[in-house]
């Protein structure tokens, strides 16, 4: 976005409703989570309030979609919150009145779109502000979301595309809209190279945040992005999408140690690959599952602790996918861990050591001369490790006075130091680089 002004220029952190709500999300929800958040984590650094999916449907229930259903719309032909859920949205003040209260909580507020044109506006052939341009002669009819039946893509190349465009920015712009998560466009289905792609909206939505008269992070879903095309996207967007939709599964977060390798080291301020939610705590609470409201993440305390140190280390951003409010103390913590997001924050080249054997080790060094190693176990046995400081930059001769991060627990590191480790465990270790002049 600008090169004066950094809009995101460390990794955002953030709660997201999706994985807790789905596409149910209400006003209350979202004004409930952002007080948990401003009282217990905005210290810390989290402070984006994310309103996922939906928003705009006054049916929605579940995660579970509803085709080709009526949505709440101007005159515009642009999407407006369904007042039924967020009553404050009544009269056309749309979500200026969350925003102006999720503000005043000293936290910033952001909302889901998915790409292209709403198909009713395409049927109703409604007009579009700033052009005399209709829906119907935007549209990419053969452009469309295959898991969602809301929109058409818009047609980049078509006169009033833009301005439709700028029109939904302007109107985010006026609710106090500081994050657009876009849908939709960021998978390899939707690249340069597939048809009615995808790729050609991001440059429309960029240049109407450019010109909507507030700064807004864009970040993009959902992935696979492909390496290759990092260089479009860190021209172009904030955050994109390095996975599909990631959940509290184990083959999920096993699979995402390739993806961060493979993306190492092109993360850098304004522009952050992006590893997905974070599905912790009490997830899904929109759906009934065996007579109950969802479940607690499926993974383990040592899981969690693997997700939020390798997230961290390479410097993803953070969106918490869990309904805050019923917090545990232990995922409390993982949020509030001031080693571990001292890392996210102020870590830089961020690499793979190692990989052998399913035993996975990282390096980052940290701008306050701080240098971080974790070394991961994402087997199912045991597995043994044997420290090597040459490979993380320290000479081998000196020992290192460290503290590992999830348990606080001082320890002194030096070449050949063997590690046992059980199965799914992580260990991250703090240095301070001074140690290295000794």
């Amino acid at each position: 976005m600008g090169d004066k002004y950094y809009v995101a220029k460390r990794p955002p952190m953030g709660w997201n409703s999706w994985d807790c709500y789905g596409a149910s999300v209400t006003e209350e929800i979202l004004l409930g989570n952002a007080q948990y958040m401003a009282e217990n984590l905005e210290r810390f650094g989290w402070e984006y309030i994310i309103c996922d999916i939906q928003w705009y449907e006054p049916l929605a229930d579940s995660h579970e979609y509803h085709k080709f259903t009526e949505l709440e719309m101007d005159e515009h032909s642009r999407l407006i919150p369904a007042v039924n859920r967020f009553p404050s949205s009544a009269g056309g003040k749309g979500f200026k009145p969350i925003a102006d209260k999720i503000h005043d909580m000293g936290l910033k507020f952001g909302i889901h779109i998915m790409r292209g044109i709403p198909r009713q506006a395409v049927h109703r052939n409604t007009p579009i502000l700033g052009t005399d341009a209709t829906a119907r002669q935007i549209a990419h009819p053969a452009s469309i979301c295959l898991w969602n039946t809301d929109m058409y893509g818009v047609d980049a190349k078509a006169e009033g595309a833009q301005e439709y465009y700028n029109s939904l920015f302007k109107m985010y712009a006026e609710w106090g809209v500081d994050y657009v998560k876009v849908d939709d466009i960021a998978r390899v289905d939707c690249g340069p190279d597939a048809p009615g792609a995808g790729f050609s909206e991001i440059e429309l939505i960029k240049n109407a945040i450019e010109n909507c008269g507030r700064e807004m992070v864009l970040s993009l879903s959902p992935g696979p992005a492909r390496v290759e095309q990092k260089d479009f996207l860190l021209t172009n967007a904030n955050m994109w999408r390095m996975t599909d939709d990631f959940w509290d599964k184990w083959e999920h977060l096993y699979g995402m140690f390739e993806r961060c390798h493979a993306w190492q080291g092109i993360g850098c301020k304004d522009h952050w690959p992006d590893c997905d939610m974070l599905p912790l705590g009490h997830l899904c609470v929109c759906n009934n599952e065996n007579g109950k409201q969802g479940h607690y993440t499926h993974f383990t305390h040592d899981e969690q602790k693997i997700l939020m140190t390798l997230w961290c280390i390479f410097r993803s951003p953070l969106m918490f996918g869990g309904e805050m409010r019923d917090n545990d103390e232990f995922t409390k913590s993982l949020l509030t861990n001031e080693k571990l997001l001292n890392m996210h924050k102020n870590g830089r080249k961020a690499r793979q050591v190692e990989r052998k054997d399913d035993v996975v080790a990282w390096k980052s060094i940290s701008k306050d001369e701080k240098i971080y190693i974790a070394i991961f176990n994402i087997s199912d046995s045991k597995r043994k490790y044997k420290l090597k400081l040459k490979d993380f930059g320290l000479p081998k001769s000196k020992k290192y006075d460290a503290i590992e991060i999830w348990t606080n627990v001082s320890e002194t590191l030096e070449n050949g130091k063997r590690f046992e480790l059980a199965p799914h465990t992580v260990v991250c270790y703090e240095i301070e680089a001074s140690e290295m002049l000794k």
